[in-house]
């Protein structure tokens, strides 16, 4: 009896042991390879392995083509290729995967399709009214959304996976819609390639509005400013990408912005601008007095480029960075209409308006100091009200809806997507009529 029982005991132990020594010399796997956000290059993956993996084994065996410097970062199971920066992408990337984990023992090899090249997202005139459409890398368009009678607002979740519109009814009130969206950009590559998958329009929040604005950041969170013409109607909506809704309650005098690298929101109000922490971080506040706006966030965290308005009139632009005072980029009498910077903003992009009967548009690339790197005229052209600048790391391009400017009393022109040299500051039109345009980044 005796010797029963201890053999039954010893038995799963022992199968266990065995178990576990079976599982060691098993070769790792490649359990997930994803998109991941990036701010010190134009594009990163994401990966974990069964077991921890050696990263100089990865760098050694691995391959891209074509042949873009990059470096594995990390330890233990889950570790991330970067494309260092500097580099431009003008096709999709192969990448064989091949490496070793931390007991010498080989990975499968692997070949992958990536193309971290994010497509142009736009407000394209109809017959009827407007339409959402995503222009893709060869040039091609495809629709989005039925033709509404209009389309006000627009934006591309963070994540490159939905965007979000506001259509017009016919009594003037906003209805705004999410469209689910995969890209495809990230495949093995014996699949055959698939054009983005486009879901119907989901209505987004229970009943229309007078106003909205939006804003997300990398993780797919979206914020939703809202209201009727009613006082005390205006609502501030977080919906998170993992779902759910939070409502946010602190007073405001503009719109509000995510942090794209998440956790905390931009809050303007008569004192200046203010940084809170989102739930369910504990509060916190920091608080850049003074008549600034946001002008747009560098990838890099924490780095931002801000509009201040002076008491003669004048505009400078600013780069704000963790921990600094705010430095001056810029000043001058001219507007500042829009712009961009790239990672911490070592390049600044500014797009400046001169003139009121003859309005002159001009493109300024400027260094961290402030130095001047470069100026073209956009002679010709001007930017369609209420879009900006659009940097893409990718490709080392600026995106601007900029419409021509009407010779005589004739109708206006419709403005078109021009994509700019980030370095030449040379303008390329794509000839095609827009109302808004944007990056969707790739998903």
């Amino acid at each position: 009896m005796r010797r029963a029982l201890l053999l039954a005991l010893a038995t799963p132990l022992a199968l266990a042991v065995a178990q576990q020594q079976l599982l060691l010399r098993l070769p790792p796997r490649l359990e997930q390879l994803q998109s991941a956000p990036t701010s010190s290059g134009p594009a990163a993956l994401q990966s974990r392995f069964s077991r921890p993996m050696q990263p100089a084994s990865l760098q050694r065996q691995s391959r891209l083509q074509p042949p873009l410097r990059h470096r594995w970062l990390g330890s233990g199971n889950v570790l991330l290729v970067s494309l260092e920066a500097g580099q431009r992408l003008t096709a999709p990337l192969h990448l064989h995967l091949e490496g070793e984990d931390s007991r010498d023992l080989p990975l499968r090899p692997s070949r992958w399709f990536w193309d971290p090249r994010p497509r142009i997202l736009a407000v394209v005139p109809r017959t009827g009214g407007d339409q959402l459409q995503l222009r893709d890398h060869n040039g091609l368009w495809r629709p989005l959304s039925p033709v509404w009678p209009e389309i006000p607002l627009m934006l591309a979740l963070g994540h490159g996976r939905g965007v979000v519109a506001a259509s017009r009814q016919a009594d003037g009130q906003l209805r705004l819609w999410r469209i689910p969206l995969d890209q495809h950009n990230l495949q093995p590559a014996e699949q055959p390639s698939r054009p983005p998958q486009v879901r119907p329009p989901q209505p987004l929040l229970g009943g229309p509005v007078v106003f909205a604005h939006l804003s997300s950041n990398r993780q797919g969170d979206l914020l939703v400013q809202s209201g009727q013409l009613d006082p005390g109607s205006s609502e501030a909506l977080l919906l998170p990408a993992a779902g759910g809704r939070r409502r946010l309650s602190w007073p405001v005098s503009g719109p509000m912005h995510l942090l794209p690298e998440g956790g905390a929101v931009v809050v303007p109000d008569t004192e200046g601008l203010h940084l809170e922490a989102l739930p369910p971080l504990p509060a916190r506040r920091q608080t850049l007095p003074g008549s600034r706006d946001l002008s747009s966030f560098c990838p890099q965290a924490g780095r931002a480029l801000l509009l201040r308005h002076w008491p003669d009139f004048r505009r400078s632009l600013e780069l704000v960075e963790p921990g600094q005072a705010p430095r001056q980029l810029w000043l001058g009498p001219e507007a500042l209409v829009a712009s961009a910077c790239d990672r911490s903003g070592e390049r600044i992009w500014a797009l400046l308006l001169a003139g009121t009967q003859q309005p002159r548009l001009s493109l300024l690339a400027l260094d961290r100091r402030g130095r001047l790197l470069g100026r073209r005229e956009l002679s010709g052209w001007e930017l369609e009200p209420g879009t900006g600048l659009h940097w893409d790391p990718a490709s080392g391009q600026l995106l601007a809806a900029l419409r021509p400017l009407a010779a005589g009393s004739g109708p206006a022109p419709a403005a078109q997507p021009v994509l700019i040299d980030a370095t030449t500051l040379q303008p390329r039109p794509l000839g095609r009529a827009v109302r808004q345009v944007m990056w969707l980044p790739a998903g």
